[in-house]
């Protein structure tokens, strides 16, 4: 008989190290009010750099130079992303910002760290055809696809990331505005607009298929499943695949954030600013919309080849 597989051992971190990591995360949730997902990032990425580091230089996080920061980074980035690279310099930066700020060390290590270059990216995205055939996949004549009907008509007309959608509650939702209030990254609240079409079928869900999966029960979330509780990221993952699947679209290219993608890029199409797309999907930084320029471009090209006497 096989021995059963063992887990990997994760060497604990020193008393030091941890007691550091606890008062700067606590510090980040209540002075700056990242989100839980990204307070983890940080927490993870700080605590296999203080491993490495006591393991290999015998050094305490806060007392690191910034040639450990480099040889660290060195062996990181031969199995990282760009991405990672760049989340793991943030966590140094604010960490060791953050230690410099309450007089623990004389210099910041990590400010002599150059980010690596950012990939050339193009999201994912779907034509406004593909979008209509999934968003007519459910069966709008259940209470289960009414739902999931009203759930992607709502994801497409706000281009929400899917854990500001299924996080939603009934009172943030204002229809009569046709608004939603969404709270977002960083605990920063903004306004989305729902859209005639999406402000209908969420109308026909609340009247007739919420009452009905819900069953007496009693719920704040807007989107509930069977049991009665807010539906999961996960499950929403799962149904995006499967009317993906009946749609007959690429389930290798379909995810929720595909629809984030598509709502940004059709906006650009039919000529909305970057500005404005940068509001409506939350992004704190201009930058991180910026990956949608080349969609900008290319209308631009064609508005002059269509409008410019010499096009």
């Amino acid at each position: 008989m096989a021995a059963p597989s063992r887990t990997p051992r994760v060497s604990p971190l020193g008393t030091t190290d941890q007691a550091d990591l606890d008062a700067f995360c606590d510090g980040l949730w209540l002075e700056d009010g990242l989100a839980r997902n990204t307070l983890e990032s940080y927490r993870r990425d700080l605590a296999q750099f203080a491993r490495w580091l006591s393991s290999t230089r015998q050094t305490a996080l806060s007392d690191a130079r910034t040639e450990h920061l480099q040889a660290y980074l060195a062996e990181f980035s031969r199995r990282a992303k760009p991405a990672s690279q760049r989340r793991l310099l943030s966590a140094w930066r604010r960490y060791y910002q953050r230690q410099l700020r309450d007089g623990r060390i004389r210099q910041d290590p990590s400010a002599a760290i150059d980010p690596p270059l950012p990939a050339q990216r193009f999201p994912k995205t779907l034509s406004e055809g593909a979008v209509d055939a999934l968003l007519e996949a459910p069966d709008a004549d259940t209470p289960l696809g009414l739902r999931d009907k009203a759930m992607l008509e709502t994801l497409y007309a706000t281009g929400l990331r899917v854990s500001e959608l299924v996080g939603l509650q009934v009172f943030e939702l204002s229809l009569n505005d046709g608004v939603v209030r969404v709270m977002g990254k960083g605990a920063k609240e903004r306004l989305v607009p729902i859209g005639a079409q999406a402000g209908d079928w969420l109308r026909r869900y609340l009247s007739a298929a919420r009452p009905a999966i819900l069953a007496g029960r009693q719920s704040d979330a807007l989107f509930v499943t069977r049991q009665g509780k807010a539906m999961s990221r996960q499950m929403f993952w799962r149904l995006i695949k499967q009317y993906g699947l009946a749609a007959g679209l690429d389930r290798d290219r379909l995810s929720p954030h595909t629809l984030r993608h598509a709502f940004a890029t059709h906006l650009l199409n039919h000529g909305a600013d970057l500005r404005v797309v940068q509001l409506l999907l939350g992004h704190a930084d201009i930058s991180t919309t910026q990956i949608y320029t080349h969609v900008a471009r290319a209308r631009l090209k064609q508005l002059h080849a269509i409008h410019h006497p010499r096009g």
